[in-house]
């Protein structure tokens, strides 16, 4: 349902369907080239976000028009494992867009806390993530009692074709049956990161299925004494770009610095070139207690971006819609 966006004469608002991802996808190419050179989005990943297991994207999601009805900001909160923090991320068209932070953040907030009520907390956090560059939005994310958290670094490294899997490990892909090891080797291996939520085997599962496509063979699994100890986990939210992405990388405490998370980069990214893309990427968290980033740098990696994450505490209502 359209309705006035609050603060803006003119200006109206509206829950998201899957209608909406061609407006909904220029927006989000536009303000990516405005802030990092290129498009970042693509469609699958829109139709993956709005039909996420957890979300809703009538209450969820919300696209904004200014006064002539043309859609030029998006906003959207999202929490997969329904734990105390919910995320919101916010997209404007260069130049026409930005008048709508605010009043798309103060609907994230409010709905972010109906959610943490909804899941059963008492207190719950909301965190945002944007570019130094950013301005409009640091400023409205300021005015709401958002502070500076941490640094999150996107990595890449160009593929030549010439990559080959290592010698001396014992990496394959995954097994259908290895799923549930795959999850607690991710599971175990994250419990010591700064953010770490924990995530249940079912609901995990649920988002995995749930994804537009999977690429089975591009996930591995580092075998020792003829346990699972290390995985790597691919998405295919990159493919359009020739780029194949690393979601997540793990290696239980027992078995790092053995060359485990070296040999699975590798091997993935032999994967990837034998497929023809043309570069590898990932995201990593430079407050990673695990030496991520050394290990990023290790393999030819280096940061093409980086992103700064903020975070406010939550309102959480005793009653209201859920």
């Amino acid at each position: 349902m359209t309705r006035p966006l609050e603060g803006l004469d003119g200006w109206t608002v509206r829950g998201c369907t899957l209608r909406d991802v061609p407006a909904i996808l220029a927006i989000t190419r536009a303000s990516d080239v405005a802030a990092l050179g290129e498009p970042d989005w693509s469609v699958d990943e829109i139709v993956a976000t709005l039909t996420a297991p957890a979300e809703d994207p009538a209450v969820d999601s919300w696209l904004a028009a200014g006064p002539d009805g043309e859609p030029v900001a998006w906003a959207y909160v999202d929490n997969p494992q329904r734990g105390v923090r919910d995320n919101v991320e916010v997209y404007g068209w260069p130049g026409r867009g930005e008048p709508a932070y605010g009043p798309l953040l103060d609907l994230a907030i409010a709905r972010a806390g109906e959610r943490a009520r909804r899941n059963g907390f008492e207190r719950a956090v909301l965190r945002a993530g944007t570019l130094a560059s950013e301005t409009a939005l640091v400023s409205e994310l300021d005015r709401r009692g958002f502070s500076f958290v941490k640094r999150h670094a996107r990595m890449g490294r160009p593929l030549t074709g010439d990559e080959r899997a290592p010698a001396g490990f014992d990496i394959r892909p995954v097994h259908p049956d290895e799923l549930p090891r795959f999850h607690e080797v991710l599971e175990s291996a994250f419990a010591d990161t700064p953010d770490f939520q924990p995530t249940g085997y079912d609901d995990w599962r649920a988002a995995v299925d749930g994804l537009p496509s999977v690429s089975w063979d591009e996930w591995f699994v580092a075998l020792a004494g003829g346990e699972i100890v290390g995985v790597l986990q691919s998405a295919d939210q990159a493919v359009e770009h020739g780029e194949g992405w690393i979601k997540n990388l793990a290696v239980l405490r027992g078995h790092r610095k053995s060359g485990i998370g070296g040999a699975l980069l590798r091997t993935a990214f032999a994967a990837y070139a034998a497929k023809g893309r043309t570069s590898a990427g990932l995201g990593v968290d430079l407050t990673n207690p695990t030496g991520a980033y050394r290990l990023y740098t290790g393999v030819g990696m280096s940061v093409t971006f980086a992103a700064d994450v903020y975070e406010r505490p939550l309102d959480v209502p005793v009653t209201g819609a859920g």
